[in-house]
């Protein structure tokens, strides 16, 4: 009933006005509707968004619970690990440790040993290191006496082309302060010459402008009083006839003297400016072609002077750059050569080291006897010795007679080579006669045994007028040759190596 009721008002309303009144009333009953409808709109999204941010708060501790929990676990699971490990680590550590403690009391023998045999040996060293210390100082102090004179010679230099580019500067600097000073002055000069005649022609125009005005000024006062006495008379006529515009008549007289006034005074100040504005151009035009004419001048000095200064930069900078690059050139110099000490003192290092181990593999004879003797003649010494002492012709042999020192250190290296060589053939030898012996006891082996693979072949123990089927040179495959040998070796029972010495007694026969 409410609602019908409110109905049949605003129907009432809608038919009391008029349509405009009704269009606006309509637009702003859905204005109304669209503000309600934004304002819930944006209720409900604060409500959205306040929902959503306490998820996110709830989910974010959720989250933290889980990795607190889950943190915890592993720690658990790795802690026990890293227990097992640390017992396997102690148990590893403490076997490392006793096999350390071993090496090191063998280490500590080898030392004593190595100590003794370094005493030894390093008396026998001591001269052959002052020879080459005593030859690289002296190679030293060449060089440092070739680097000092060459130092001297290009500080000389870079001195005496440094007084002559300041003396050269110094001289340029007063001459451009001449010119300078000179200029200044001739501005002033042309300066105050030109403020003097513009106060005299200020003052011949002032006095002309004086002159015409008084002259003027009679002309209009005659011409003036003609007119006034001619103005009276018509005055006198014109109020008698029309005494009504009088009034309006002299009220428009006052205005147009004023106005005639201020017109004149007007052209008069306009015919002074523009005589002044010709006379300042005539002026500035005469000033500009001076000033062109100077600032030509100045140009070509100021090029003239940049060019000279260039040239003098560039020559300082070539100066420059040469000095920095003999600087380069005596670094990268100098610190090739402190490369090439550090190389060779670690070579020298190497090589003492390589000296303190062969010294413990020296045999007792070597030891007592280090160099071998000579094989040569009395004469034939004699003849290697003038050949020595010879001057070298060629720059090798020169490089050869600064090592002399180095020749019982190559007796050493010969003699030591020598006994390698000697060694391994041997050592061919031995093993030509043991492939030789392994084959033949191998023939015999065969030849004791019994079975269809042996009995298939030749016997080689069979022996027919002095000849036997032994083949040497066979390659040796079977396994029980490499036990016979092990037995023999180890010396194991006796019943095997009296089979051995009767495979010799065959061997032999």
């Amino acid at each position: 009933m409410a609602k019908k009721k409110s109905g049949k008002k605003k129907g009432g309303k809608l038919s009391k006005m008029s349509e405009e009144e009704q269009i606006l009333y309509l637009e702003q009953k859905a204005l109304a509707e669209e503000e309600m409808r934004k304002k819930k709109e944006d209720m409900l999204l604060q409500f959205l968004k306040d929902k959503l941010s306490k998820e996110e708060k709830s989910s974010k501790v959720n989250m933290n619970k889980l990795n607190q929990q889950w943190r915890h676990i592993m720690r658990e699971a790795k802690s026990k690990e890293l227990r097992k490990d640390i017992e396997i680590l102690s148990q590893t550590f403490e076997r490392v440790v006793d096999r350390k403690d071993s090496v090191i009391k063998a280490l500590a023998k080898d030392t004593e040993e190595a100590e003794e045999q370094y005493n030894m040996a390093l008396r026998s060293h001591l001269g052959n290191v002052d020879n080459l210390v005593d030859h690289h100082r002296r190679r030293l102090d060449t060089l440092k006496g070739e680097y000092v004179e060459e130092l001297t010679t290009v500080k000389t230099e870079f001195e005496d082309e440094r007084q002559l580019i300041n003396q050269c500067h110094k001289h340029e600097m007063q001459h451009l302060q001449d010119v300078i000073f000179a200029m200044e002055q001739n501005h002033q000069e042309k300066e105050s010459d030109a403020r003097q005649e513009f106060q005299s022609m200020r003052d011949e125009i002032k006095n002309k402008n004086l002159e015409e005005k008084h002259a003027l000024r009679i002309q209009l006062e005659g011409t003036v009083e003609s007119l006034w006495k001619q103005f009276q008379s018509a005055l006198k006529n014109y109020n008698e006839t029309t005494e009504e515009r009088k009034i309006a008549f002299e009220n428009l007289k006052s205005k147009d003297e004023k106005s005639a006034k201020e017109i004149e005074t007007q052209m008069r100040k306009l015919q002074r400016i523009q005589d002044t504005i010709g006379q300042l151009k005539a002026k500035m035009q005469q000033n500009t072609r001076e000033c062109e004419e100077r600032n030509k001048q100045l140009r070509e000095e100021r090029e003239h002077v940049q060019k000279h200064f260039q040239q003098l930069k560039s020559e300082m900078n070539q100066a420059r750059e040469r000095e920095r690059s003999q600087l380069t050139t005596l670094t990268l110099q100098s610190n090739a050569a402190i490369k090439k000490l550090k190389q060779v003192q670690s070579k020298g290092e190497l090589i003492l080291r390589l000296a303190e181990m062969c010294r413990k593999l020296e045999t007792e004879e070597e030891k007592v006897l280090p160099f071998y003797a000579s094989s040569l003649s009395q004469e034939e010494q004699e003849d290697v010795e003038a050949a020595v002492m010879e001057t070298p012709s060629e720059p090798l042999a020169g490089i050869m007679h600064e090592y002399t020192s180095l020749e019982n250190f190559w007796k050493r290296h010969n003699k030591v080579l020598l006994d390698k060589l000697a060694l391994d053939k041997e050592r061919q030898i031995l093993t030509q006669e043991n492939q030789q012996l392994r084959h033949v006891l191998k023939q015999y082996l065969d030849g004791i045994s019994v079975n269809d693979e042996i009995l298939s072949q030749h016997n080689p123990l069979f022996v027919v007028n002095h000849k036997t089927n032994v083949k040497f040179a066979v390659p040796i495959m079977d396994s029980r040759v490499h036990q016979v040998n092990k037995l023999h070796l180890l010396k194991e029972g006796t019943k095997k190596s009296g089979d051995v010495s009767q495979s010799q007694y065959w061997i032999h026969g």
